[in-house]
């Protein structure tokens, strides 16, 4: 399950399946990526380069918005392979993951006419000076499993639209919609070699990949331990890296807050995806006169969620993306419960959804509410990828914010308040690359989203993400047609008789 060149290939490595995680079923199989399939990618990535990076933005700008129209018509078909390799519900995959994968193409579509700098003028007075933004190369991307479709469309698009080629390496276990864009950019006519899929392994087709001569930037989304290894990997190689990495979003909830509100978004931010993003809301502080009932208004609200059959619109929460995952959430959850955190609901995989479906075939997790726990504790400091929400108290308004900073990880954080000083300065002091005033996890095209501390650097989305695949270069034109200039006198002082 490999694309490269312009069509799919078969790789040369070991067969990984493709498991639907709700139901156990495997529904594909494909020879993973070698290092030589890595290598076959990146030459066509390199070949296409010459001609990609020459196209004017307007061709480019036009190839991207007939993607945005291939992927509307096959839309309903990438949802349902988004959601039969992931286990998300395909409601969440047909109302957000394909729809905003599109919008995000339309904006790069847009954005590849749009370039902006520094203005063309005489920064010194016998020369004129201007700036070109120019495309870096191949770029070598690792895009994770938590949104297949949409994280490798945030690699993909500002890549391209610069005028880079890419290489691409989706998660083993969920290659399937990222194939689908792949094929989407060439029947769009995007020319062969300039969006290239390798699929399999970390350590092997990731590695190969990121550590290859010829990839000047490297672009990956996952964990901060595998970051920071990537990190080691290419330090030598002076490539240009870009790294979204783990979060541990705080919902900081001041005792003015609509508790109603505050309950509903944190629900919300704490199962999208069932919990596996890296912006789901996971900690929450509630100031002391509104503990008590936003414990019980989360806990009510959280029993009416439905798990279930994630092919069925009127579920919920589907399952997570592996039994492996399955079994690390649980494991946070009994080692909270066996330091003394208090189990309010949910804490175990359940056997029958909302609708009577068996689902102990699947990777499934109840709803899970936690509280009782040390700041200290593991299930507050480290990433769970699971719906659990965490919530603890506070007293000041320094001791909410001090709380939400006091982690390793800074990628998104919310605050909710009526009063809009106490929500700006909020905003101010903690930190993270996204806060949100009143809400949890909203994304639009047009904002950035990347962190700060242990989230990692640069960022997708937006004209800041387009930026970070392009060089600045410093075009600077002498004026005066003078053989000798005013500086040159710095160097030597003999009289020529050019002046």
């Amino acid at each position: 399950m490999q694309f490269i060149n312009g069509r799919p290939a078969d790789g040369s490595g070991p067969e990984q399946q493709v498991v639907n995680p709700a139901t156990g079923e495997v529904i594909a199989a494909y020879p993973e990526a070698t290092p030589a399939d890595v290598e076959t990618a990146v030459a066509a990535a390199a070949e296409a380069f010459r001609e990609w990076s020459r196209a004017s933005p307007a061709d480019r700008s036009d190839a991207m918005h007939r993607v945005a129209a291939i992927l509307r018509e096959r839309s309903g078909r990438i949802a349902a392979d988004e959601t039969a390799q992931t286990g998300k519900p395909i409601r969440l995959a047909t109302e957000f993951d394909v729809p905003g994968t599109i919008d995000n193409v339309s904006f790069f579509a847009g954005a590849a006419r749009a370039l902006e700098g520094k203005a063309a003028a005489e920064y010194l007075p016998t020369h004129t000076s201007m700036i070109r933004r120019e495309p870096i190369g191949v770029v070598g991307s690792i895009a994770p499993w938590n949104y297949p479709l949409q994280m490798a469309a945030w690699k993909i698009l500002p890549a391209i639209a610069a005028g880079n080629t890419i290489v691409v390496k989706p998660a083993e276990i969920t290659p399937t919609t990222t194939i689908a864009l792949a094929q989407a950019c060439t029947d769009a006519g995007i020319p062969d070699g300039v969006v290239n899929v390798v699929t399999g392994a970390g350590a092997t087709t990731g590695e190969a990949l990121v550590t290859h001569d010829t990839v000047r930037m490297v672009s990956f989304t996952g964990s901060t331990a595998v970051g920071r290894h990537i990190m080691g990997l290419i330090s030598h190689r002076a490539k240009r890296i870009h790294l979204e990495l783990g979060g541990k979003a705080p919902l900081v909830v001041f005792d003015d807050a609509d508790l109603e509100g505050a309950v509903h978004g944190a629900v919300a931010g704490a199962l999208i995806n069932a919990g596996q993003d890296c912006t789901a809301a996971t900690r929450a502080y509630v100031q002391r006169p509104l503990y008590d009932d936003f414990v019980r208004g989360v806990a009510d609200v959280l029993a009416t969620v439905r798990t279930g059959d994630p092919t069925s619109m009127e579920t919920d929460l589907g399952s997570l993306s592996s039994r492996r995952q399955q079994e690390r959430v649980d494991g946070f959850v009994r080692r909270a419960e066996a330091d003394g955190g208090k189990v309010v609901c949910g804490g175990a995989a359940p056997t029958t959804g909302y609708d009577g479906t068996d689902l102990t075939r699947g990777a499934f997790y109840s709803p899970t509410l936690i509280t009782d726990v040390d700041q200290r504790s593991e299930i507050v400091q480290r990433e769970v990828f699971g719906p659990v929400l965490v919530v603890l108290p506070f007293d000041g308004d320094d001791e909410g914010i001090d709380l939400a900073n006091d982690v390793e990880f800074g990628l998104a954080a919310s605050a909710w308040t009526r009063d809009l000083q106490r929500g700006l300065r909020a905003s101010r002091e903690i930190e993270a690359g996204t806060v949100w005033i009143n809400d949890h996890i909203a994304l639009a095209s047009e904002m950035p989203h990347g962190g700060v501390k242990g989230s990692g650097f640069g960022k997708d989305m937006s004209s800041y993400a387009f930026e970070e695949y392009t060089t600045v270069k410093h075009v600077m034109v002498d004026i005066t047609g003078r053989p000798r200039r005013e500086w040159h006198r710095t160097i030597f002082t003999g009289d020529t008789g050019g002046q």
